[in-house]
């Protein structure tokens, strides 16, 4: 099969994390766990501080109420809540993987004391930093989308066993554009960046998110990574490093 290609008029390669930059084991074994056994420790010593998460969290814990999901009871406004009940809740949308906003921040704010002692170290497969050296010095664009909050994205690549990535990265987005598998989310981003769609490449190893931004108007590619789950590609044109987006 031939490689895929970048066309010239590609002006912008928007890409996501977890299995796609970054090994799946590094996200669920290392950082996941990291701030899980953290929680009420960074809580404990930033209740004043983390009233937006806090406050956040309460309303989406009313909405699980109201869905029937039976989540730990968060009571009270954000400063009367108990911080027992908030660490239960936060592990309970940990054990469910929820994208949520509150929850990511919070994550986000974990990992940069643990990145600030040197207790974290960002991985990324080894053809990524080459390919962000190349496509810069081509003039393109190279922007980054995650359910992990900006601040954890602009950690993990500011702190990799390959140095700083940061400064060959023009943006960076989260959920608060939007949910990745929404198609809305990609038109916002495309003009954020005043980015025509068909000049910007999305690339993820989750074909839901590939489906939404190619209704966005993207051009897509999936990506295949080892401890991946394996995706059905379709008609999908899919790769296994970067070194084949040529």
């Amino acid at each position: 099969m031939a490689s895929p290609l970048i066309a010239n008029t590609t002006s912008a390669i928007l890409l996501d994390i977890e299995g796609t930059t970054t090994p799946v084991d590094f996200v669920y074994r290392t950082l996941f766990p990291y701030a899980r056994s953290r929680v009420r420790e960074y809580l404990s010593a930033n209740f004043l501080s983390s009233q937006a998460e806090i406050s956040a969290l309460i309303e989406e814990n009313a909405h699980d109420k109201r869905q029937g999901f039976d989540p730990p009871s968060l009571v009270g406004s954000s400063r009367q809540v108990s911080i027992d009940g908030v660490v239960a809740y936060v592990h309970w949308l940990m054990d469910r993987d929820r994208k949520s906003t509150p929850l990511k921040s919070l994550q986000g704010k974990i990992w940069e004391e643990g990145y600030l002692k040197g207790e974290l170290r960002g991985q990324v497969f080894e053809d990524v930093p080459p390919a962000f050296q190349r496509w810069r010095n081509q003039g393109r664009i190279i922007l980054i989308y995650s359910s992990g909050s900006v601040l954890a994205q602009k950690l993990l690549f500011a702190h990799t066993e390959s140095g700083d990535l940061t400064s060959l990265i023009d943006g960076y987005f989260d959920t608060t554009i939007g949910a990745k598998r929404e198609t809305d989310s990609y038109r916002r981003i495309t003009l954020t960046m005043k980015l025509q769609p068909t000049e910007t490449l999305f690339v993820s190893d989750i074909t839901s998110e590939l489906d939404a931004a190619a209704a966005a108007g993207l051009e897509t590619l999936l990506c295949s990574r080892p401890g991946n789950v394996e995706a059905e590609a379709g008609t999908r044109r899919v790769i296994n490093s970067f070194d084949e987006i040529i």
